[in-house]
């Protein structure tokens, strides 16, 4: 088996988060000193970062699954759990991340690039945080958050200046061993290259980057060969270099059907047409193709790309062909446009933005989607009632009761927040006002409402009531 591996599905697990811890403190003289559970830890990310030392995908390969730690749950006399340990886990450079669905996360280039691929959950609060001037031992505490789950697919695309195409045998790893100090793997049949290859070439003062890519044949850009997986390498390269075997035996082939083969194929791949090009007449070191190479030079030329005679076994023509190179890839360098200083973008929340959207659905419930009612579900715990309780409370706060009322939403029926399901009864009085009528619920029945005037009104009167005279006389004296 090859030990370059180019693309790999990996799965990952973000930390969770530690649970908060409910407590109240106990001494001697002192059986209730208040609350002092502990918040939970926060769960670690999975974090990718660019390591110019990591040339391939292969060790995840053999090791999918990647999982960061979990934080640690809140304990008595306010400790805090310890935050799960993060998880960075090194690619090489030019390696794209897509999701399961195929759109691209994160395409990393450069040494030290970073991405958070998986965010761990948010630690719970313990009850000492939850304690207000109203709630002052709350009896819950909130649960950890789940850190986020990922199967992610990492493609490497190499990172190189120019790329040598051209047909199997046409020496395109010979050329790179001649050109710099990398040794791919060199023999007399087709196919040889089954992995890219990279070279560092230094012309002048210019160094620039060589990439070998396995042999193409008509028929590569839609599967047939090796060519469909490694024409992704040659996708970030400025300068592209036909390699054309000027020695071939094949009656069927000749220098110009090569170049118009191979072009055909990078047409049909796509993406590639605004890069400068050159052909490179290689093995001229033999009679019969340096006089097949002046038969076609010209008609090469017309093209408008430099055409360049080399021999990579006697290294004839490699240093013009090493300037050239590097010319072409400094204009490339030089025509990029210069990077903008990086900006920091405020959006403020709009005014009008609740946080979250109610949506009906077809069989009568309702769906509640938003980061904070979301959140606030999954750190509930539906054992307790105090926290129950305290859930509800947070989402009237918010609003959430009153726009179920709004949508249409009726006491019972069924609603969903996240992956919970409730059957709604409203607390918030605005909700149930906006409901209509009112039914039975005895926090609007008119004779409750009327019983309850006249407390107030009887309430007043005994404080208003003047004292009588006489006590008022003999205080006086």
């Amino acid at each position: 088996m090859s030990s370059f591996v180019d693309r790999v599905v990996l799965h990952v697990q973000a930390g969770n988060g530690g649970h908060g811890c409910v407590s109240i403190h106990r001494e001697k003289f002192k059986p209730f000193g208040g609350p002092d559970g502990g918040n939970g830890g926060h769960g670690g990310d999975v974090v990718l970062e660019v390591d110019p030392n990591v040339h391939t995908l292969l060790d995840f390969h053999f090791h999918p699954h990647a999982k960061a730690g979990n934080g640690k749950g809140g304990q008595g006399s306010n400790r805090d759990g310890a935050n799960g340990g993060g998880l960075t886990l090194k690619v090489p450079d030019g390696t794209v991340v897509h999701d399961s669905a195929g759109a691209v996360i994160a395409d990393l280039i450069g040494a030290g690039t970073r991405c958070v691929l998986a965010r761990g959950g948010r630690g719970g609060r313990g009850n000492a945080s939850l304690a207000t001037s109203t709630r002052k031992a709350p009896g819950f505490a909130e649960l950890g958050e789940t850190g986020e789950a990922l199967d992610a697919i990492l493609e490497l695309k190499s990172v190189a200046d120019v790329g040598l195409v051209g047909f199997p045998s046409a020496g395109k790893s010979s050329l790179i061993a001649a050109l710099s100090a990398a040794r791919p793997k060199i023999a007399d049949y087709p196919f040889t290259t089954l992995v890219p290859n990279l070279g560092v070439v230094a012309a002048g003062d210019t160094t620039y980057t060589i990439a070998d890519v396995p042999g193409l044949i008509p028929g590569a850009a839609s599967g047939k060969g090796l060519g469909l997986e490694f024409l992704r390498h040659i996708e970030r390269c400025a300068v592209l270099a036909h390699v054309v075997d000027c020695a071939t035996l094949d009656p069927g082939r000749d220098p110009l059907s090569d170049i118009d083969a191979i072009e055909y194929e990078l047409a049909e791949y796509g993406g590639l047409e605004d890069r400068a090009r050159l052909v490179i007449l290689n093995k001229m070191d033999i009679p019969e193709a340096a006089d097949l190479a002046d038969l076609v030079q010209d008609d090469a030329k017309a093209r408008g790309w430099p055409v360049l005679r080399v021999s990579a076994a006697t290294h004839q023509g490699l240093s013009t062909l090493s300037y050239t190179l590097a010319e072409a890839v400094e204009a490339h360098r030089a025509s990029r446009p210069t990077p903008e200083p990086t900006r920091i973008v405020l959006r403020p929340t709009a005014v009008d933005d609740t946080g979250f959207e109610v949506a009906p659905d077809r069989d009568g419930s309702f769906t509640v989607t938003g980061r904070k009612p979301e959140g606030w579900v999954r750190q509930t715990n539906f054992d307790n009632e105090e926290a129950v309780g305290f859930l509800a409370d947070r989402l009237a706060r918010i609003g959430v009761e009153t726009a179920l009322a709004k949508a249409g939403a009726e006491p019972g029926c069924t609603v969903r927040i996240g992956n919970f399901e409730f059957e709604w009864e409203p607390t918030d009085p605005a909700a149930v006002a906006a409901i209509g009528p009112r039914g039975t619920d005895t926090r609007f029945d008119r004779s409750t409402r009327v019983a309850a005037a006249e407390r107030l009104a009887a309430r007043k009167s005994r404080r208003q009531k003047p004292e009588d005279p006489e006590n008022e006389a003999a205080q006086q004296e």
